[in-house]
């Protein structure tokens, strides 16, 4: 059977029943570490980082061997791209060797070219635009803690704080994907884009979501199922935390913030956190926190999308079930 070579780029790379489908394999992967192995042999999957990585690298790593793969993971230091060398190339060789290419890196345009020339699938693993992985991992752990992947849809989810990031970007587009209505908050000036929120509110028209941009942390938190929040300070900017952090204050994740939300809400970081800044420690190490749920379910996320796009590429539907 032919299949389609299939990227995640981006939240909205895939439709509603897709990420659904996604997410039951992820659901089936947390019951089953070894579910499916589309990578027996063992095929290698490149796994490239320019940045910094804890939970990405491990995820990727352990998870494509549990897949029944080789991880080549290539740090920036240890290949040419840090040298130079156009994306093009590395593109066309490493599609000649591996089965699929996973990148953390910085400019969205990067993994656009990187796909373009790419003849195996491309993931992104974190770029300056977009984080999907980690909403899928997040979404996850929502519907182990709330009723499984069909009670997505009509969910409230909040995201406080820095709202012009790529973690603000990727609830939007996946939170609209799922049917969710999603509310981001944060101050002037650390607002999404307008485009990405034109792209979801587009989307969520079709899923039956809604999308709520806003300056006011309660007006998103209130009656929220689940809130999340981010560092305020992205890598390599932690030496002028004092000065980037005064706007988000008011956007502490706190207990008075969280009593506005469900009295069951969950509370979701996609780590590393700073307790006492974007989070107080009685939010994320008390009892509504999901986050070493949600890290766990990194892996989980993962290995279901990769097994996914593999799937499509080679046209065995026997994967994707």
């Amino acid at each position: 059977m032919t299949g389609q070579l299939r990227h995640m780029l981006r939240d909205d790379d895939i439709s509603h029943d897709e990420q659904k489908q996604i997410l039951e394999l992820g659901m089936k992967f947390s019951e089953n570490r070894f579910y499916r192995q589309p990578f027996a042999g063992p095929q290698a999957v490149a796994v490239l980082f320019d940045k910094p990585s804890t939970r990405t690298r491990s995820s990727f790593s352990i998870g494509v061997a549990e897949l029944g793969g080789y991880p080549l993971v290539i740090d920036k230091s240890g290949s040419q791209l840090g040298r130079g060398e156009p994306v093009a190339d590395t593109a066309r060789v490493l599609t000649r060797m591996a089965y699929g290419i996973v990148w953390r890196t910085f400019g969205q345009d990067r993994v656009e070219e990187m796909a373009k020339y790419a003849t195996c699938p491309v993931v992104n693993a974190l770029t300056d635009e977009f984080h999907p992985c980690q909403v899928l991992a997040d979404f996850l752990t929502i519907a182990q803690h709330r009723g499984g992947v069909d009670a997505l849809a009509g969910k409230t989810i909040a995201y406080v704080g820095d709202a012009a990031n790529n973690m603000s970007n990727s609830y939007l587009l996946a939170g609209a994907t799922a049917g969710m209505h999603v509310r981001v908050a944060g101050p002037l000036g650390y607002l999404p884009d307008s485009r990405i929120v034109a792209d979801a509110k587009r989307i969520a028209e079709q899923t039956g979501g809604s999308i709520l941009v806003t300056t006011d942390p309660k007006e998103a938190v209130a009656d929220a199922d689940c809130v999340f929040t981010d560092t305020w300070v992205s890598m390599g900017e932690e030496s002028e935390y004092a000065i980037r952090s005064k706007p988000f204050w008011d956007y502490q994740v706190n207990d008075k913030l969280m009593s506005y939300a469900k009295p069951d809400a969950l509370f979701q970081h996609c780590l590393p956190a700073y307790r006492g800044k974007e989070v107080t420690a009685s939010v994320i190490d008390g009892p509504q926190s999901v986050v070493w749920d949600e890290a766990e379910n990194r892996l989980h996320a993962q290995k279901a999308l990769l097994t996914w796009l593999i799937g499509k590429q080679r046209g065995d539907e026997t994967l994707l079930a």
